[in-house]
């Protein structure tokens, strides 16, 4: 995406530039006969736009993109994951993912005296499968399978799977419109966090010793508003709009050195209410959480001026939100250190917080590929990739975290597997 202008300000908001990222280019492939479901979400889109007075906060333009029903790109048809789809997640690179995330859910299980497990958004329903045949396989199999899953298609491509994969076990699972209340045992969302909307801001250059800095940060905020350019959209910064904006930012206590240079960046100012539906719903036991992103220390580094804003179109990244409308998805890098406030303000304990690599292999990724000996030699290859692939810090290994709280839940005295590897806690 060009950077484009506020007519106003003449202040310029900025495509991505993130070293980790690297140089990525915006495919152009054939539309596959989906353009007239993106016209019709980018004529909904400019309808709410001029309802809302010609201008439409970032966070409400992103949750019209990925869920507006029926035209959204989680609420509409087309493949999303795998190789026919946009983006590949940790479930589908390896069964090894899904093996581990059962170890984990086992120790719960075994701690609370049985439960059920809840997924929230569980893509293809590879993990779901992986989880209950290494479940079954070590006798400690939940009462339910319960899967929370915003997208029909999904859902349908979920059921599919699952009824090929473990047909015996198929009738454990059921999809629900909301967590069941007074749920016992675990919660898990693997990939969901960067999908939350997220507000985006800006920041002019600042110097926090000069003159200008008074009264106060919150003052200089400005909010990146969505509006339209003829059929096109376009963004301009304005003062906040968006309730509690101007306030949160400035709570973040953004790095000087980012200051001085100027930022843009993003907020998720839905995670708190998230987080505190979830808790209100869990009587006892975990909600893990795994996700691309960084704790605050890192994430309003200057190298990441202009944020994290990425978006995946058969498999090529790219950060331009406006094309490929309903057709690809767009995601924000997670910051971890709001995660873990969020948590706590929702009434859960901290239980654990590390890199995904640390939480496999204390989820013992690698009895799990030793345990794999009997499988032919192309299987094994195939896992010992797969394991690369999850594990190494430049792959997923180290830019994926994994986070968890526990309510009602009594502390193993060795800690929980997935963080006794190495807790980083201190970190957030």
């Amino acid at each position: 995406m060009p950077p484009t202008r506020d007519p106003a300000t003449a202040t310029a908001v900025h495509p991505i530039d993130d070293p980790a990222i690297g140089d990525l280019a915006i495919d152009d492939p054939a539309i596959d006969g989906m353009a007239d479901q993106s016209e019709r979400l980018r004529a909904l889109i400019r309808r709410e736009i001029a309802t809302a007075g010609g201008a439409l906060a970032f966070d409400r333009f992103m949750e019209l993109a990925l869920y507006a029903p029926g035209l959204g790109y989680y609420a509409a048809g087309a493949a999303k994951l795998g190789p026919a789809g946009d983006f590949v997640t940790a479930p589908e690179i390896s069964p090894l993912f899904g093996r581990c995330v059962a170890s984990q859910c086992a120790e719960v299980l075994d701690a609370l005296g049985g439960g059920d497990l809840l997924e929230l958004g569980a893509g293809t329903g590879a993990l779901a499968a992986e989880v209950l045949e290494a479940l079954a396989i070590a006798d400690s199999l939940p009462g339910r399978y319960l899967i929370l899953e915003p997208s029909p298609d999904l859902a349908e491509r979920q059921r599919l799977l699952i009824a090929a994969r473990v047909p015996a076990l198929a009738g454990r699972v059921h999809w629900v419109a909301r967590p069941p209340a007074d749920l016992r045992g675990l919660v898990f969302a693997n990939e969901v966090l960067d999908a939350i909307p997220v507000h985006r801001f800006c920041v002019p250059p600042w110097d926090p010793a000069g003159p200008e800095a008074a009264p106060s940060i919150a003052a200089a905020v400005q909010e990146v508003l969505v509006c339209t350019d003829g059929d096109a959209f376009t963004e301009v910064l304005a003062s906040p709009v968006s309730v509690g904006l101007a306030a949160g930012v400035a709570a973040l206590e953004l790095p000087a050195a980012s200051l001085a240079a100027g930022l843009c960046s993003e907020i998720n100012l839905r995670l708190g209410p998230w987080l505190a539906m979830l808790s209100e719903h869990l009587a006892a036991g975990m909600l893990l959480l795994i996700d691309y992103g960084y704790p605050r220390g890192e994430y309003y580094l200057p190298e990441r001026r202009d944020g994290t804003l990425l978006c995946h179109h058969r498999h090529r990244a790219h950060a331009d939100p406006y094309e490929y409308l309903g057709m690809q998805d767009i995601t924000a890098h997670v910051d971890f250190s709001a995660v873990a406030a969020a948590g706590r303000a929702a009434g859960l304990r901290l239980a654990g917080y590390t890199t995904q690599a640390n939480f496999l292999l204390g989820c013992g990724l690698d009895h799990h590929l030793h345990a794999a000996t009997g499988d032919s030699p192309e299987a094994l290859l195939d896992l010992a990739a797969g394991a690369k692939q999850l594990l190494l810090p430049a792959a997923m290994g180290e830019r994926f975290q994994a986070i968890a709280f526990t309510r009602n839940l009594e502390a193993r005295a060795a800690g929980w597997c997935g963080f006794a590897q190495r807790d980083l806690r201190e970190r957030l």
